[in-house]
């Protein structure tokens, strides 16, 4: 088989599935709504059980619990959960409506509020429908493994693309609140502050964000007190600090599960433990060199890509990832696909595809149980794909053509 024919029946099938998917039932927000809401359902009984007793929510509540009881919030509580909490205090505010009511229906609203956190992010997300569209679709499974553990990164996700839809509708405020609540949390929102170079009004989002961080620090404080909640934002870094020490350790059987990142993955195959810093620094830079391109700030697929990547970075460059985070880089990568503003080669089909099975289904059980253990999981190679997307992403971002909106042109060029 020559390779034109091989190309022709390639894009043939893509084209047949890419068709599929626009029946009316397929590219349907109502579809992929309840198709969400069904596997927060089945993941939540199915881990969950009618009591509600899935460990994660477990740890969710008691930060709610302990803090309002004026009790550590980074100790562990064997008694309680396994494992030990990793959230800022100002998430038992976040937490609490759900860690009042029975654990089983606690746990249920939970999934379905972060169903819908980030179902509505992308809803609401300036792009075409039939790209949203396949961005759901593409994330469905990671969203499935997010249920599972009733994680917070359904809500990261949202929070970060919420930030630059904001900042893209000119309000400044809400983008500096969505930044300061996913930084408050779990630390990964604070990729948000790269998209103030987006604002047209930077003074105005800076003050929101010193406005809303100062409530964030001090709203804990009102169900305990000043001095206990000043105490655990201290230890709150210390955790962080120790945590990262411990997902580093490739001796720690307890890492099996943590560090599936670019960081995890080059300390599996070589077998070495050294300061993650020789990698951190030069991905710093790759993440930050697009944005010499001052000229093109304006582009909205430039923006996308700046989205993208930053959602990719969260995931590839973190020893605390997990495969249930996945979902923020496969919405990375989806966001990467649909927003170019060029058509996308096969090349680009491929490695998507390729994100999809190793870097979403790859720890599945849709993947053979003998490559999962054997190779994917000892490896991190989930990270693989994920980091050849996030490669290829910056190169465009550094060389690419991206074109400016009509109303910037006729701005920077009256005579025209």
């Amino acid at each position: 088989m020559t390779q034109n024919t091989s190309t022709n029946v390639y894009n043939t099938l893509v084209n047949r599935l890419a068709d599929f998917f626009r029946k009316p039932f397929f590219s349907d927000y109502r579809t992929i709504a309840g198709l969400w809401a069904l596997l927060a359902v089945i993941a939540t009984l199915m881990k969950g059980g009618l009591d509600g007793h899935l460990n994660n929510f477990l740890i969710f509540r008691g930060v709610f619990d302990h803090l309002t009881a004026f009790q550590p919030l980074y100790d562990l509580y064997p008694s309680e959960y396994h494992d030990c909490n990793h959230y800022g205090p100002f998430f038992s505010i976040i937490v609490a409506p759900f860690a009042l009511l029975p654990k089983f229906w606690g746990l249920l609203l939970w999934q379905f509020s972060l169903g819908a956190c980030l179902f509505f992010a992308i809803v609401n997300m300036p792009m075409k429908h039939s790209s949203k569209i396949l961005i759901m679709w593409l994330i469905s499974n990671e969203v499935l493994s997010s249920f599972q553990m009733a994680q917070f990164n359904l809500a990261i996700a949202a929070l970060v693309v919420s930030a630059y839809t904001a900042i893209r509708a000119g309000r400044n405020g809400w983008a500096a609140l969505f930044v300061v609540i996913g930084t408050f949390t779990k630390i990964y929102g604070i990729v948000g502050l790269a998209f103030i170079l987006f604002s047209n009004r930077k003074w105005r989002f800076t003050g929101w964000l010193a406005l809303w961080s100062a409530v964030a620090f001090i709203l804990p404080m009102f169900i305990s007190s000043p001095e206990y909640v000043i105490q655990e934002y201290l230890a709150w870094a210390q955790s962080l600090i120790e945590k990262n020490s411990i997902n580093v350790d490739l001796d720690n059987a307890a890492n099996y599960f943590q560090n599936i990142s670019f960081l995890g993955m080059v300390h599996r195959i070589s077998g070495r433990e050294f300061s993650d810093m020789f990698i951190l620094l030069p991905a710093m830079l790759l993440f930050l060199l697009p944005f010499v391109r001052t000229r093109i700030w304006a582009s909205y697929g430039f923006q996308w890509g700046i989205v993208a990547s930053a959602l990719m970075c969260i995931i590839l460059f973190s020893s605390s990832s997990e495969s249930s985070g996945y979902v923020i880089a496969m919405l990375g990568v989806g966001i990467w696909y649909v927003s170019a503003p060029w058509k996308r080669t096969t090349t680009d089909t491929i490695l998507l595809l390729f994100a999809l099975i190793l870097g979403s289904f790859g720890t599945s059980d849709l993947m053979p149980s003998g490559i999962k253990r054997g190779f994917i999981r000892p490896y991190s190679l989930k990270a693989l794909p994920i980091t050849i997307v996030w490669l290829k992403l910056i190169w465009e971002l550094c060389t690419r053509n991206y074109p400016l909106p009509q109303r910037h042109l006729v701005k920077t060029n009256p005579a025209d």
